[in-house]
């Protein structure tokens, strides 16, 4: 894994290696959206990964999807945030918050506004959510309004701003998973047929005015975006023109010169050696249930600058140092991954 261990640089940043945490949702935050008692130890834990990429953090209160997700729109959400970027930097990481918006993917029974969940178009997912009461069908989304979108679109870039105010080092937009942004791009949850619908260009145009938004507010070296292509999460069909409308937006983004792109990758082998062609920033690529020993492939192919590592982290702590060492690995517990106090969150032993 000789090339994992070289330096990169991520917009402003210089990174140790060439590892990074994947953002992973714990449900750990206060019920208005305030990290939780523990949240700033798990991520000092992890600092030695280098670049942290928070959990999904919703940008205002009708972007929240899950139960105890954390927010970054109001005053205590960025104290909250302040002191997890704080002792992430004092343990020499750096933290780039994710900013996801569930559009649909989301319960009125999981927001304290208990209002029905916005979309490109009012489309019902096939889908369910868990929330206080178990899991529940998710239920129709409203439309977003043409002048709704130029809100939430300025809703990422207030986010973003409060993210800086709290510390962060960046902001990572959330255009993937089935979540708003992907949405957009999609074929079968967006049937709109003004500016933001139908056509390539079209699909393609929130995503692009988000980033664009992000960048003008905190600078293009402070954003970033993470996409999907071709993984059907939350009920998402991105049509035969999917790979297309990926190649227009990509090839529209990369004139922004964002920090970096994160592409969860779906096994389109292909496809992925397009976007390495089409992106010259740094290319982080995540892959769900990837071997140990394969982690470090994209990087010796020259497919990706950084891989993102969720699960390992999660129960690694101190991943880095394991990984050099050739120490065991702690397994990890799923019954604990989301919700619940300290237990599988900030307990898992280092080698220390």
């Amino acid at each position: 894994m000789n090339t994992t261990w070289t330096p990169v640089t991520v917009g402003n940043l210089n990174l140790p290696h060439r590892l990074a945490l994947a953002p992973m949702t714990r449900s750990r935050a206060l019920y208005d959206g305030t990290p939780g008692t523990y949240s700033a130890e798990y991520y000092e834990q992890r600092a030695s990964m280098g670049l942290l990429i928070s959990e999904g953090t919703q940008p205002s209160e009708d972007g929240q999807g899950y139960l105890s997700s954390p927010g970054i729109y109001t005053e205590e959400h960025i104290k909250g945030w302040k002191q997890i970027t704080d002792r992430v930097h004092q343990a020499g990481g750096y933290l780039f918050i994710q900013l996801m918006h569930a559009g649909r993917m989301s319960h009125p029974e999981n927001t304290p506004h208990h209002r029905q969940p916005v979309a490109p178009s009012a489309i019902t997912p096939k889908a369910q959510m868990y929330t206080a009461k178990g899991m529940q069908d998710i239920p129709t989304p409203r439309e977003l309004s043409l002048e709704e979108i130029q809100e939430t679109i300025q809703d990422f870039r207030k986010a973003a701003a409060s993210a800086i105010e709290a510390g962060a080092d960046g902001v990572e937009i959330h255009g993937a998973n089935g979540y708003l942004v992907h949405q957009f791009i999609s074929e079968n949850a967006n049937v709109r047929t003004d500016s933001y619908g139908g056509s390539i260009e079209n699909r393609a145009r929130f995503a692009i005015e988000v980033a664009k938004a992000v960048a003008e507010e905190i600078g293009a070296s402070r954003t970033a975006i993470r996409l999907s292509p071709g993984v059907p999460l939350g009920d998402i069909i991105e049509g035969t023109d999917g790979p297309k409308v990926y190649e227009y937006l990509i090839s529209e983004l990369a004139k922004l010169n964002l920090a970096y792109l994160h592409i969860l990758h779906g096994g389109d082998e292909e496809n992925l050696q397009n976007i390495r062609s089409t992106w010259s920033n740094v290319l982080i690529v995540n892959r769900p249930g990837r071997p140990l020993e394969e982690l470090d492939r994209d990087l010796n192919n020259n497919l990706a600058d950084i891989v993102s590592v969720g699960t390992l982290a999660l129960a690694n702590p101190d991943l880095v140092e394991r990984l050099k060492s050739g120490a065991t690995l702690n397994e990890a517990d799923p019954k604990t991954f989301y919700g619940g106090d300290s237990r599988g969150y900030t307990d898992y032993p280092t080698m220390k």
